[in-house]
């Protein structure tokens, strides 16, 4: 069972019309789709269409988190790492709840995704009406390649992901690979045994 609604390699995206793009969604969407809905990926359509040509990679909208029952705006899987991008289309604003959101999501990808686990994962908090700030880029204490979360907007998204890329040095995500990921929201019984949880 396909956990998004969308996903395409970057190059393909790019070449299809939002309209089409709009058209997978609403059949994939679980819900009674809203006109905010529609016109929030629209919106997100059309910004990503205009970030991304200088990069190559695979892209997912709507990628399913099971243990929280929610989902990813967009992922995106370039080079050596993954970015959780949550949109917040008009907002002029980064309001603490969603780079709590975005952070949750990029925790929860790190530590039950196991095709997650070994690389790095960028959340990215995109208010599409903000001023642009400058981008601090670091990852947390723990040495496990997870960055804290980025405030961007439309101005600087495409700079955001270019200076990721270039601060994360490390090998290139296979992304069949990580598509056989198996999410795992709670341990098995052997594997907790066999790491002393129980």
């Amino acid at each position: 069972m396909k956990r998004e609604y969308y996903s395409d390699s970057i190059v393909d995206f790019l070449n299809t019309g939002p309209d089409q793009i709009l058209g997978i969604l609403s059949r994939n969407n679980d819900f009674n789709l809203e006109q905010t809905q529609r016109d929030a990926w629209l919106a997100e359509i059309t910004i990503l269409q205009k970030v991304l040509p200088r990069f190559k990679g695979v892209i997912y909208f709507e990628y399913a988190i099971p243990r929280m029952g929610r989902r990813i705006d967009v992922l995106l899987l370039i080079g050596a790492v993954i970015f959780v991008l949550e949109f917040k289309v008009g907002e002029s604003t980064f309001p603490a709840y969603a780079i709590d959101q975005v952070w949750d999501y990029a925790l929860d990808l790190k530590n039950f995704h196991e095709t997650s686990h070994d690389h790095y994962v960028a959340p990215l908090l995109i208010a599409t009406k903000a001023k642009s700030e400058t981008s601090l880029i670091a990852t947390t204490a723990h040495n496990d390649k997870l960055l804290f979360p980025v405030k961007t907007n439309i101005q600087t998204l495409e700079n955001v992901i270019a200076d990721i890329l270039q601060f994360a040095d490390d090998k290139e995500i296979d992304t069949q690979n990580w598509n056989l990921g198996r999410y795992q929201p709670t341990p098995t019984i052997i594997e907790a045994a066999s790491h002393g949880s129980i």
